[in-house]
Protein backbone atom coordinates (compact mmCIF):
# COMPACT_ATOMS: atom_id res chain seq x y z
CA UNK A 1 0.00 0.00 0.00
CA UNK A 2 1.26 3.42 -0.94
CA UNK A 3 -0.10 6.02 1.68
CA UNK A 4 -1.03 9.60 0.78
CA UNK A 5 -3.56 9.90 3.90
CA UNK A 6 -0.74 12.33 5.74
CA UNK A 7 2.56 14.22 6.03
CA UNK A 8 4.14 11.87 8.53
CA UNK A 9 4.17 8.45 7.31
CA UNK A 10 8.14 8.44 6.55
CA UNK A 11 10.88 8.76 9.39
CA UNK A 12 13.25 11.81 8.90
CA UNK A 13 15.23 13.40 6.31
CA UNK A 14 18.36 11.75 5.59
CA UNK A 15 20.54 14.82 6.39
CA UNK A 16 18.09 15.17 10.20
CA UNK A 17 19.38 11.73 10.86
CA UNK A 18 22.97 12.10 9.77
CA UNK A 19 23.23 15.17 12.75
CA UNK A 20 21.64 12.33 14.90
CA UNK A 21 23.92 9.96 14.18
CA UNK A 22 27.18 11.84 13.40
CA UNK A 23 26.63 13.57 17.65
CA UNK A 24 24.77 10.11 18.91
CA UNK A 25 27.97 9.37 21.59
CA UNK A 26 28.76 13.28 22.38
CA UNK A 27 27.82 14.25 26.07
CA UNK A 28 25.65 16.97 26.27
CA UNK A 29 23.85 18.64 29.10
CA UNK A 30 20.10 17.80 29.03
CA UNK A 31 16.56 20.46 28.52
CA UNK A 32 17.09 22.24 25.82
CA UNK A 33 20.52 23.81 27.46
CA UNK A 34 22.62 22.05 25.30
CA UNK A 35 25.24 24.01 22.69
CA UNK A 36 22.84 22.06 19.55
CA UNK A 37 19.84 23.91 20.94
CA UNK A 38 21.73 27.37 21.16
CA UNK A 39 22.88 27.08 17.60
CA UNK A 40 19.42 26.14 16.65
CA UNK A 41 18.37 29.28 17.87
CA UNK A 42 20.67 31.37 16.59
CA UNK A 43 19.71 30.09 13.30
CA UNK A 44 16.05 30.35 14.01
CA UNK A 45 16.47 34.00 14.73
CA UNK A 46 18.40 34.67 11.65
CA UNK A 47 15.92 33.26 9.84
CA UNK A 48 13.03 35.19 11.15
CA UNK A 49 14.98 38.43 11.45
CA UNK A 50 13.99 38.53 15.35
CA UNK A 51 16.95 38.86 17.49
CA UNK A 52 15.07 39.48 20.50
CA UNK A 53 12.59 36.11 19.75
CA UNK A 54 12.32 33.34 22.20
CA UNK A 55 12.87 30.18 20.91
CA UNK A 56 11.48 27.02 22.75
CA UNK A 57 11.47 23.22 21.36
CA UNK A 58 9.12 20.61 22.03
CA UNK A 59 7.84 17.33 21.06
CA UNK A 60 4.62 17.53 18.95
CA UNK A 61 1.50 19.73 17.87
CA UNK A 62 -0.79 19.08 20.30
CA UNK A 63 1.56 19.51 23.04
CA UNK A 64 2.73 22.74 21.71
CA UNK A 65 -0.81 24.45 21.28
CA UNK A 66 -2.00 23.72 24.46
CA UNK A 67 1.36 24.34 26.21
CA UNK A 68 1.23 27.97 24.25
CA UNK A 69 -2.35 28.59 24.79
CA UNK A 70 -1.96 27.75 28.33
CA UNK A 71 1.16 30.22 28.55
CA UNK A 72 -1.44 32.86 27.21
CA UNK A 73 -4.26 32.96 28.94
CA UNK A 74 -5.80 33.26 32.26
CA UNK A 75 -8.25 30.70 33.77
CA UNK A 76 -11.52 32.30 33.04
CA UNK A 77 -9.88 33.55 29.60
CA UNK A 78 -10.60 31.35 25.97
CA UNK A 79 -9.03 30.92 22.19
CA UNK A 80 -11.04 32.19 19.13
CA UNK A 81 -10.52 30.36 16.30
CA UNK A 82 -12.23 28.65 13.05
CA UNK A 83 -14.49 25.71 13.84
CA UNK A 84 -12.33 23.77 11.59
CA UNK A 85 -9.10 24.44 13.98
CA UNK A 86 -7.01 21.93 15.26
CA UNK A 87 -7.46 22.68 18.48
CA UNK A 88 -11.01 22.41 18.16
CA UNK A 89 -11.46 19.26 16.21
CA UNK A 90 -8.40 16.90 16.45
CA UNK A 91 -6.90 17.35 19.94
CA UNK A 92 -9.12 16.04 22.11
CA UNK A 93 -10.26 18.76 23.71
CA UNK A 94 -6.13 19.33 24.96
CA UNK A 95 -7.10 22.86 25.52
CA UNK A 96 -10.22 22.66 27.59
CA UNK A 97 -8.18 20.12 29.97
CA UNK A 98 -5.73 23.06 30.26
CA UNK A 99 -9.14 24.66 31.57
CA UNK A 100 -9.23 27.04 28.45
CA UNK A 101 -12.32 27.23 26.45
CA UNK A 102 -12.12 27.03 22.58
CA UNK A 103 -14.38 29.61 21.08
CA UNK A 104 -14.63 28.39 17.57
CA UNK A 105 -16.69 30.41 14.66
CA UNK A 106 -17.67 29.55 11.57
CA UNK A 107 -14.37 29.66 8.98
CA UNK A 108 -14.24 30.25 5.41
CA UNK A 109 -12.36 27.81 3.82
CA UNK A 110 -10.60 27.33 6.93
CA UNK A 111 -9.57 30.58 8.21
CA UNK A 112 -11.19 33.23 10.05
CA UNK A 113 -10.94 37.29 9.19
CA UNK A 114 -10.44 40.52 11.49
CA UNK A 115 -14.25 41.01 11.29
CA UNK A 116 -14.86 38.09 12.94
CA UNK A 117 -12.77 38.90 15.64
CA UNK A 118 -13.84 42.25 16.24
CA UNK A 119 -17.22 41.08 16.11
CA UNK A 120 -16.78 38.60 18.88
CA UNK A 121 -15.03 40.68 20.92
CA UNK A 122 -17.61 43.63 21.08
CA UNK A 123 -20.00 40.60 21.75
CA UNK A 124 -18.70 40.10 24.88
CA UNK A 125 -17.92 43.57 25.73
CA UNK A 126 -21.07 45.09 25.50
CA UNK A 127 -22.82 42.27 26.91
CA UNK A 128 -24.31 42.88 30.59
CA UNK A 129 -23.85 39.59 31.68
CA UNK A 130 -20.18 38.85 30.45
CA UNK A 131 -18.65 38.50 33.42
CA UNK A 132 -20.44 34.84 33.55
CA UNK A 133 -18.95 34.28 30.04
CA UNK A 134 -15.93 33.19 28.65
CA UNK A 135 -13.66 36.48 27.66
CA UNK A 136 -12.07 36.14 24.25
CA UNK A 137 -7.88 36.71 24.38
CA UNK A 138 -6.21 34.57 22.02
CA UNK A 139 -6.94 34.34 18.11
CA UNK A 140 -5.99 30.96 17.26
CA UNK A 141 -4.66 30.50 13.28
CA UNK A 142 -3.32 27.58 11.43
CA UNK A 143 -1.23 28.84 9.00
CA UNK A 144 -1.65 26.00 6.63
CA UNK A 145 -5.14 25.80 7.26
CA UNK A 146 -6.98 22.52 7.75
CA UNK A 147 -8.33 22.81 4.76
CA UNK A 148 -5.04 23.62 2.95
CA UNK A 149 -5.82 27.76 2.43
CA UNK A 150 -3.14 30.00 3.42
CA UNK A 151 -3.78 33.74 4.78
CA UNK A 152 -2.59 36.59 2.99
CA UNK A 153 -0.17 38.76 4.37
CA UNK A 154 -3.06 41.65 4.18
CA UNK A 155 -5.20 38.88 5.78
CA UNK A 156 -2.77 38.91 8.96
CA UNK A 157 -2.02 42.62 9.33
CA UNK A 158 -5.97 43.27 9.46
CA UNK A 159 -5.80 40.34 12.11
CA UNK A 160 -3.17 42.02 13.92
CA UNK A 161 -4.60 45.15 14.09
CA UNK A 162 -7.44 43.86 15.54
CA UNK A 163 -5.81 42.00 18.23
CA UNK A 164 -3.99 45.38 18.98
CA UNK A 165 -7.01 47.13 19.11
CA UNK A 166 -9.02 44.55 21.60
CA UNK A 167 -5.67 43.72 23.19
CA UNK A 168 -5.89 40.22 21.90
CA UNK A 169 -2.93 37.56 20.95
CA UNK A 170 -2.54 36.25 17.90
CA UNK A 171 -0.95 32.97 17.69
CA UNK A 172 -0.09 30.90 14.11
CA UNK A 173 0.09 27.11 14.54
CA UNK A 174 2.64 26.46 11.78
CA UNK A 175 2.66 22.60 12.05
CA UNK A 176 2.82 22.18 8.45
CA UNK A 177 4.55 25.81 7.98
CA UNK A 178 7.15 24.84 5.33
CA UNK A 179 4.18 24.09 2.72
CA UNK A 180 2.64 27.34 3.17
CA UNK A 181 5.83 29.44 2.60
CA UNK A 182 6.91 27.38 0.01
CA UNK A 183 3.74 27.95 -1.99
CA UNK A 184 3.60 29.56 -5.54
CA UNK A 185 1.18 32.57 -4.87
CA UNK A 186 2.07 33.32 -0.94
CA UNK A 187 2.90 36.73 -0.06
CA UNK A 188 3.49 35.78 3.19
CA UNK A 189 7.56 35.36 4.96
CA UNK A 190 8.90 33.92 7.92
CA UNK A 191 9.60 37.44 8.55
CA UNK A 192 6.17 39.03 8.08
CA UNK A 193 5.23 36.01 10.89
CA UNK A 194 7.41 37.48 13.37
CA UNK A 195 6.48 40.83 13.16
CA UNK A 196 2.76 39.91 12.59
CA UNK A 197 2.02 37.36 15.65
CA UNK A 198 2.77 37.33 18.83
CA UNK A 199 3.79 33.77 18.89
CA UNK A 200 4.07 30.79 15.78
CA UNK A 201 5.79 27.33 15.30
CA UNK A 202 7.45 25.90 13.12
CA UNK A 203 6.67 22.74 12.43
CA UNK A 204 9.10 19.61 11.85
CA UNK A 205 6.82 16.44 12.66
CA UNK A 206 5.59 16.65 9.12
CA UNK A 207 8.08 18.56 7.55
CA UNK A 208 11.36 15.90 7.59
CA UNK A 209 12.15 15.92 11.31
CA UNK A 210 11.08 12.61 13.47
CA UNK A 211 9.69 14.50 15.68
CA UNK A 212 9.50 17.83 17.17
CA UNK A 213 7.77 21.43 16.73
CA UNK A 214 9.48 25.11 17.42
CA UNK A 215 7.78 27.80 19.04
CA UNK A 216 8.98 31.18 18.14
CA UNK A 217 7.61 33.97 20.98
CA UNK A 218 7.44 37.90 20.31
CA UNK A 219 5.40 38.90 22.94
CA UNK A 220 6.83 40.11 26.20
CA UNK A 221 3.85 38.88 28.29
CA UNK A 222 3.60 35.40 26.76
CA UNK A 223 8.00 34.73 27.10
CA UNK A 224 7.70 35.16 31.07
CA UNK A 225 8.11 31.39 32.65
CA UNK A 226 7.58 29.75 29.91
CA UNK A 227 9.99 27.24 30.52
CA UNK A 228 8.12 26.53 33.61
CA UNK A 229 4.95 25.97 31.71
CA UNK A 230 7.05 23.41 29.35
CA UNK A 231 8.06 21.44 32.12
CA UNK A 232 4.41 21.14 33.75
CA UNK A 233 3.01 20.22 30.71
CA UNK A 234 5.51 17.58 29.66
CA UNK A 235 7.22 19.48 27.10
CA UNK A 236 10.54 19.82 28.60
CA UNK A 237 12.56 16.37 26.74
CA UNK A 238 15.71 15.39 28.92
CA UNK A 239 17.42 14.63 25.84
CA UNK A 240 16.52 18.30 24.41
CA UNK A 241 19.38 17.99 22.04
CA UNK A 242 17.42 15.61 20.47
CA UNK A 243 15.10 18.62 19.21
CA UNK A 244 17.99 21.04 18.50
CA UNK A 245 20.00 19.01 16.18
CA UNK A 246 16.92 18.37 14.28
CA UNK A 247 16.32 22.37 13.46
CA UNK A 248 19.86 22.47 13.40
CA UNK A 249 19.76 20.20 10.36
CA UNK A 250 16.43 21.23 8.81
CA UNK A 251 17.52 25.20 8.33
CA UNK A 252 21.37 24.63 6.69
CA UNK A 253 21.54 25.20 3.36
CA UNK A 254 17.69 26.09 2.80
CA UNK A 255 16.51 22.76 3.73
CA UNK A 256 13.50 23.40 5.24
CA UNK A 257 12.22 25.17 2.58
CA UNK A 258 13.30 22.97 -0.37
CA UNK A 259 11.41 20.14 1.94
CA UNK A 260 8.43 22.15 1.32
CA UNK A 261 8.93 23.48 -2.47
CA UNK A 262 9.36 19.41 -2.75
CA UNK A 263 5.80 18.64 -1.57
CA UNK A 264 4.28 21.52 -2.92
CA UNK A 265 5.39 20.99 -6.50
CA UNK A 266 4.14 17.02 -6.23
CA UNK A 267 0.96 18.14 -4.96
CA UNK A 268 0.48 21.01 -8.06
CA UNK A 269 1.27 18.46 -10.40
CA UNK A 270 -1.36 16.33 -8.75
CA UNK A 271 -4.07 18.67 -9.19
CA UNK A 272 -3.10 19.26 -12.53
CA UNK A 273 -3.40 15.68 -13.48
CA UNK A 274 -6.90 14.73 -11.87
CA UNK A 275 -8.33 18.23 -13.27
CA UNK A 276 -6.93 17.17 -16.43
CA UNK A 277 -8.93 13.87 -16.19
CA UNK A 278 -12.28 15.64 -15.10
CA UNK A 279 -12.25 15.66 -11.63
CA UNK A 280 -13.17 17.90 -9.31
CA UNK A 281 -11.70 19.33 -5.99
CA UNK A 282 -13.75 20.82 -2.49
CA UNK A 283 -11.86 23.61 -2.19
CA UNK A 284 -8.50 25.14 -4.18
CA UNK A 285 -5.30 24.32 -2.18
CA UNK A 286 -2.04 25.88 -3.57
CA UNK A 287 0.04 23.67 -0.50
CA UNK A 288 0.38 19.86 -0.14
CA UNK A 289 -3.10 19.16 0.97
CA UNK A 290 -5.58 18.27 -1.95
CA UNK A 291 -9.21 18.06 -0.87
CA UNK A 292 -10.59 16.22 -3.94
CA UNK A 293 -14.19 14.73 -4.91
CA UNK A 294 -14.48 10.86 -5.63
CA UNK A 295 -17.68 8.68 -6.51
CA UNK A 296 -17.12 5.61 -4.01
CA UNK A 297 -17.03 3.22 -6.35
CA UNK A 298 -14.26 4.25 -8.10
CA UNK A 299 -12.38 5.22 -4.30
CA UNK A 300 -13.07 1.33 -3.27
CA UNK A 301 -10.92 0.60 -6.63
CA UNK A 302 -8.41 3.21 -5.39
CA UNK A 303 -7.81 1.76 -1.98
CA UNK A 304 -6.87 -1.65 -2.98
CA UNK A 305 -3.54 0.16 -3.54
CA UNK A 306 -3.59 3.52 -2.20
CA UNK A 307 -4.31 5.41 1.14
CA UNK A 308 -6.32 8.29 2.07
CA UNK A 309 -7.93 10.21 4.58
CA UNK A 310 -11.72 10.20 4.45
CA UNK A 311 -12.78 13.99 5.19
CA UNK A 312 -16.19 14.16 4.86
CA UNK A 313 -19.25 12.77 2.14
CA UNK A 314 -19.79 14.90 -0.42
CA UNK A 315 -23.19 13.33 -1.57
CA UNK A 316 -24.67 10.00 -1.23
CA UNK A 317 -22.23 8.94 -3.85
CA UNK A 318 -19.22 10.67 -3.67
CA UNK A 319 -16.49 11.07 -0.67
CA UNK A 320 -14.42 13.77 -0.27
CA UNK A 321 -10.85 12.68 0.22
CA UNK A 322 -7.68 14.08 1.51
CA UNK A 323 -5.13 13.34 -0.52
CA UNK A 324 -1.14 14.48 1.19
CA UNK A 325 2.21 14.94 -0.43
CA UNK A 326 5.19 15.82 1.75
CA UNK A 327 8.76 16.25 1.53
CA UNK A 328 9.40 12.44 0.87
CA UNK A 329 6.85 11.91 -1.80
CA UNK A 330 8.14 9.60 -4.18
CA UNK A 331 7.44 11.33 -7.92
CA UNK A 332 6.87 7.38 -9.26
CA UNK A 333 4.39 6.88 -6.41
CA UNK A 334 2.38 9.80 -7.55
CA UNK A 335 2.52 8.63 -10.77
CA UNK A 336 1.38 5.89 -10.48
CA UNK A 337 -1.78 7.25 -8.54
CA UNK A 338 -2.59 9.54 -11.04
CA UNK A 339 -2.18 5.92 -13.60
CA UNK A 340 -4.56 4.79 -10.87
CA UNK A 341 -7.26 7.60 -11.05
Amino acid sequence: MIMFQNDYVEGAHPAVLKKLVDTNMEQSVGYGEDPYCEKARARIREAIGREDADVHFLVGGTQTNLTVISAALRPHQGALCAETGHIHVHETGSVEACGHKVLAMPGQEGKITAKQVNKAYESHWTDGAREHMVQPKLVYISHPTELGTLYTKQELMDLRNVCDACGLYLFLDGARLAYGLAADGTDVTLHDLAVLTDAFYIGGTKVGALFGECVVINHPAMKEDFRYLMKQKGGMLAKGRLLGLQFQAMFENDLYMEMGRHADRLAMKLKKGLLEKGYHFYIDSITNQQFVIVEDQKLQELEQQFVFNHEMRYDENHMVIRICTSWATKEENLEKLLAAF
